[in-house]
């Protein structure tokens, strides 16, 4: 895609980005996505400083092409992540959580790639005021925590392009080519998506929750924990107990006791599909068991169906649609 400002601003192939998920996405996934010709991101929101550098020194080892590295700016070890971030030459980097003018131009002036995740209009100015190369607009159909507003794609993504110039990547909702088609259509210019990656060999959840996200039927996701950090959950024992503290007017402090420490780690690193966290979009609910191996393999086609050539190039074989020349299939 020449004409396209994710494609040219990452040095990518495709404008598809593997989102930087917490406890899934290592150097495994990352390399892979990026070596498919996307743009894989290693997720720094579960790693401890040291940790992350050895995820960066193993991805560049397994690939040579653009890869990302996530960082929630509430991060407690922040200082010490972007250190490394930039003793290690790490080109590109993905925000969250925080305010993109805290680090945005300590990073810039390093010569590195900024982009930021944001959830309302608001936050798409400030980003663009902060100096950041691109924005995630990410709606609340996405997994994991999401903004206060609870507003679909469907409707963020137009409301972003009306409030920024900003190269724009739509996130939420998004699992296969037709959801790609429609967040083009909204004025996306590239995609981010999480969920879809996670049920991967690649991926670094534990294989009871891979299983638990592909066995997911609608309704299974719930947004839960409004109070401090809204987060879509997978239904479970956890969840339940949540929900029914929330209902009877729990306090934060109780939700946060309730909460406790590790709660993601417990769930999709270690497996504990009741007691656990389970952090996944609604768009689980969609894939099929057969998505579970990352095939990574390219077949090349023509655009023989007369779509403009500004439409993403990603096939998967459940969607049903034709996109335009090379194709690639998970």
């Amino acid at each position: 895609m020449k004409n396209n400002r994710i494609t040219q601003l990452f040095g990518i192939e495709y404008p598809i980005i593997q989102a930087g998920m917490i406890w899934c996405s290592g150097w495994e996934l990352a390399s892979a996505v990026s070596n498919a010709g996307g743009l894989g991101i290693i997720g720094a929101g579960s790693m401890y400083p040291e940790i992350l550098r050895e995820h960066i020194r193993k991805c560049k080892l397994a690939t040579k092409k653009p890869f990302a590295v996530n960082v929630p700016l509430l991060y407690p070890n922040i200082e010490e992540i972007m250190t490394i971030i930039q003793e290690e030459d790490v080109k590109i980097v993905f925000t969250s959580a925080g305010n993109p003018k805290t680090w945005t131009g300590i990073l810039k002036a390093k010569g590195i790639v900024v982009v930021h995740v944001i959830s309302n209009s608001k936050f798409a100015k400030k980003s663009e005021e902060a100096g950041v190369d691109a924005i995630v607009a990410e709606g609340f159909e996405a997994g994991g925590h999401n903004g206060r507003e609870e507003t679909t794609t469907l409707v963020l993504i137009p409301m972003i392009r009306k409030a920024s110039d900003l190269p724009l990547i739509a996130a939420g909702g998004i699992g296969d080519g037709t959801a790609m088609l429609a967040a083009f259509a909204l004025g996306a210019e590239g995609v981010q998506m999480g969920t879809r990656f996670v049920a991967t060999v690649e991926s670094s959840a534990h294989e009871n929750f891979k299983q638990k996200i592909i066995s997911t039927v609608e309704g299974d996701t719930k947004l839960s924990l409004k109070q401090l950090t809204p987060v879509r959950l997978i239904r479970n024992k956890f969840f339940e107990e949540i929900e029914a503290a929330e209902l009877r007017g729990a306090s934060v402090e109780e939700l946060k006791t309730l909460l406790g420490r590790a709660r993601a780690k417990k769930g999709m690193f270690e497996g504990d599909l009741e007691q656990g966290e389970l952090e996944i979009g609604q768009i689980s609910s969609l894939l099929v068991k057969s998505n579970l191996q990352v095939m990574l393999s390219e077949r090349f086609g023509r655009n023989s169906s007369g779509q403009s050539q500004n439409l993403p190039l990603l096939i998967f074989p459940d969607s049903g649609i034709l996109l335009p020349e090379k194709l690639m299939y998970f």
